[in-house]
């Protein structure tokens, strides 16, 4: 399968990114899995490696300092959306989004941001059900300690890079 263009689009604000920096390192009908440096320098995160779940609808990051320490997991919900004619991959973030400190605190955001959104048009009722219905089921498998599931479709690939 060829790897696809990937694109994120944001409803807030309203933009969509070519990630053209991303690599992709695996892809097929379920899972994408990409490494990449962040887009614009930030304070305490530079790089990271991210799998997206594309039939659930969310994608577990992991977010790293320079030192290569991990800052925390970073999950965002997200609808994909495939277009084989141009090979291209959008995923949106549909504004909800789960971060998992190394410690184990879990902390949900941004869902206050679905209000307006949902109001304004930019998120339909359908995103919005979808958003919520992922959500719940990542929380779940956080809360039954099986994000090392979901996260080792990234392991592989770490561990490649550790090695470079």
């Amino acid at each position: 399968m060829a790897q696809p263009v990937l694109y994120r689009k944001r409803i807030i604000p309203e933009e969509c990114i070519l990630l053209k920096d991303d690599k992709i390192l695996r892809y097929d009908n379920d899972i994408l899995v990409t490494k990449w440096n962040t887009l614009k320098p930030k304070k305490d995160l530079h790089h990271g490696f991210s799998c997206y779940y594309l039939k659930e609808g969310y994608k577990v990051s992991k977010f790293y300092r320079e030192d290569n320490s991990l800052l925390y997991y970073y999950c965002d919900i997200i609808s994909p959306e495939y277009d084989p004619e141009k090979n291209t991959l959008v995923v949106t973030d549909l504004l909800a989004d789960v971060i998992v400190y190394p410690d184990g605190f879990v902390k949900v955001v941004d869902l206050d941001e679905m209000v307006p959104a949902l109001e304004s048009g930019a998120l339909s009722d359908v995103m919005l059900k979808q958003a919520l219905l992922s959500c719940n089921a990542l929380l779940s498998l956080i809360y039954d300690a099986k994000l090392y599931k979901l996260l080792a479709p990234i392991a592989e690939f770490e561990m490649a890079d550790n090695r470079e």
